[in-house]
């Protein structure tokens, strides 16, 4: 069973978060849709305030300078950082790929401190334009040049692709390994044949450039080697259960408890034929579909956080939350534009970015379908989970 009773020192962080994010980040997401970018000396003065505060890479180890956060505070924080916009959360508390706590030596200091104190942005380039959910179906190559390597091929799809100072590649260095054959380096900004070679826009997440990476015979030494040659993809999958976890179904449900209690304001104060609209029982239907939604994946989320803070490994709940917890968002966003009426479809209200903004969750760090075969498959081998 969970213990339900969040402890006093988790409480106050959610409390000293969600502060922040009404205080310095809220009032800027206009300012960012409109703009389609968060501005240097705007990311200086925020990182500033969020490291004063203790905010900043709160989830890495403490021994590293994070703030070393458990699972379910983790997605208690994350929970609250649904009610702003991604590109102003990963600006203010970092955004920092798992796979760099896997820095040796002279890497530390190169790549992973500067990246938890937020003096250097460093990005991850798995997707290629065959290699989405198939995570080992990747074709970008590094051969070995002397000590070295040269790396060629195409990322796509890169979160601040254009922004970040440094990416963790993946690439393959054995194609007679398979999976096992796939290393991991970084490639810095500015590295002779490594460019961006456009900007994709998105329908949503303002703010949040993605871009396709080309590379083309880029020389990297043996000190860019992230960890081990050949364990590249399991150093990029052993995180993404964290952050679907918490990057998703977290932030989904923090999402989604925004598109209600706007929806339940709006519903007490649009009047049609003489009352609110809020009295209709076919909006009532609505408002109670959508916090029932909402209470049910908050309560995957915290149990799966529970199971592995405990050591457990509950990886099909991870999935089953990824999967629901991106569905509910949908359906809850949904019923908020029409409980808005038109002009939720509208730009004066932000119910309409928030539409845009939930749909790529179904998308990233393994579609629906994909998760729901990884349940079902699970289910087929190991029968129904004990309680």
């Amino acid at each position: 069973m969970i213990d339900f009773e969040v402890p006093e020192e988790s409480r106050l962080l959610v409390d000293t978060v969600k502060r922040f994010i009404e205080k310095e980040l809220a009032p800027l997401e206009q300012k960012v849709e409109d703009s389609g970018t968060v501005d240097p000396d705007l990311v200086r003065d925020l990182r500033r305030k969020s490291r004063e505060l203790g905010l900043f890479a709160m989830s890495y180890p403490r021994e590293v300078g994070g703030g070393g956060l458990g699972t379910m505070d983790s997605c208690l924080v994350e929970e609250q950082c649904g009610w702003t916009s991604d590109a102003l959360v990963r600006r203010a508390f970092g955004a920092i790929p798992g796979p760099i706590i896997h820095c040796q030596g002279e890497q530390r200091e190169r790549y992973l401190l500067p990246a938890v104190r937020g003096d250097i942005d460093v990005g991850l380039g798995m997707t290629e334009p065959a290699a989405g959910s198939d995570a080992a179906a990747i074709r970008t190559t590094a051969k070995r040049d002397g000590k070295g390597w040269i790396i060629n091929g195409t990322k796509h799809f890169i979160t601040d692709g254009d922004f970040v100072d440094t990416v963790i590649i993946s690439a393959v260095t054995d194609p007679e390994k398979g999976a096992k054959g796939i290393s991991t380096f970084f490639v810095d900004k500015g590295t002779p044949g490594f460019r961006v070679a456009r900007v994709q826009h998105m329908m949503g997440m303002r703010g949040l450039n993605h871009a396709e990476l080309s590379l083309e015979d880029v020389r990297v030494g043996p000190e860019q080697l992230l960890g081990q040659e050949g364990a590249g993809l399991s150093q990029m999958l052993s995180f993404v259960n964290a952050y679907r976890l918490g990057g998703v179904g977290a932030r989904a449900v923090g999402m989604a408890s925004r598109v209600l209690a706007l929806a339940t304001d709006y519903a007490r104060q649009r009047k049609q034929f003489g009352k609110p609209i809020g009295e209709f029982q076919m909006i009532q239907e609505k408002l109670a579909d959508m916090v029932t939604d909402i209470f049910g994946v908050r309560m995957m989320v915290l149990n799966t956080a529970w199971e592995i803070d405990r050591g457990m490994d509950p990886r099909e709940k991870v999935s089953m939350v990824k999967f629901h917890a991106s569905e509910m968002l949908g359906r809850v966003v949904d019923r908020g534009v029409q409980i808005f009426g038109g002009m939720g479809y509208t730009k004066e209200f932000i119910m309409e970015r928030l539409y845009r903004d939930a749909r790529v969750l179904r998308i990233y760090d393994g579609t629906t379908e994909i998760h729901k075969m990884v349940i079902a498959r699970s289910l087929m081998k190991n029968g129904v989970p004990a309680l």
